[in-house]
């Protein structure tokens, strides 16, 4: 008897940690499914890390709240849409991203920014940043996206990059020249001395992205 109790509590003590592992926070079952549906199980997993990551960072400080989003999405692999998607240029999902596992520039800015979204920062404090990236010690120069956080109106904002993958206050990114930037509700273009808003968001590619959440 003493031995069938012991079994009993053993797989109830399976199950439960088992249930501990599967659950949730941000993401419901049904969309989770289908993740794995789509993309396979380590897609399914990462999207589950995912989510523990923006649980635990809720209550963090904005510091970490920027460096644990910027952490985690720098671990994906950096691969060209034509590569990922067949296609020259395409802006994934946040969950498009994490399920095919690897994306180009822009498909880090914009998780990162949903992500940043999802912790409760303001629309208004983040920006997608498109930039020209110059190498060091070269000429060369490519376009790039990064993410951008303002804690405030007119100060420098911290720059979240897949390229240098550590937080920086823009100043110190000599390498990146800002060319415009938006978000959910904006457009601003650089200016010499700053930037101005120009309108709303109507970017194609942004419109297009919208449609597919």
């Amino acid at each position: 008897m003493q031995k069938i109790l012991i079994i009993s509590f053993i797989l109830i003590s399976f199950f439960s940690l088992f249930s501990t592992a599967s659950k949730t926070f941000n993401i419901d079952q049904t969309k989770l499914d289908s993740i794995e549906k789509k993309y396979g199980v380590i897609a399914k997993n990462r999207v589950e890390e995912w989510d523990s990551m923006i649980e635990t960072s809720k209550n963090e400080t904005i510091l970490n709240k920027l460096k644990n989003v910027n952490d985690f999405f720098n671990q994906i692999t950096y691969r060209s849409d034509l590569v990922t998607w067949g296609t020259k240029d395409y802006w994934a999902t946040p969950f498009e991203f994490m399920g095919k596992g690897s994306g180009d520039c822009e498909d880090y800015a914009i998780a990162k920014y949903f992500s940043l979204i999802k912790l409760g920062v303001p629309d208004d404090k983040l920006r997608i940043t498109y930039v020209s990236y110059r190498k060091t010690n070269t000429s060369y120069e490519e376009a790039h996206m990064v993410l951008t956080y303002y804690h405030k109106v007119g100060v420098e904002p911290v720059v979240l990059d897949n390229i240098n993958k550590t937080l920086q206050i823009a100043s110190k990114r000599h390498d990146l020249k800002p060319v415009y930037s938006f978000n959910a509700s904006g457009l601003w273009q650089a200016k010499t001395k700053g930037e101005a808003r120009v309108g709303n968001n109507e970017l194609r590619s942004w419109k297009d992205l919208m449609s597919r959440f």
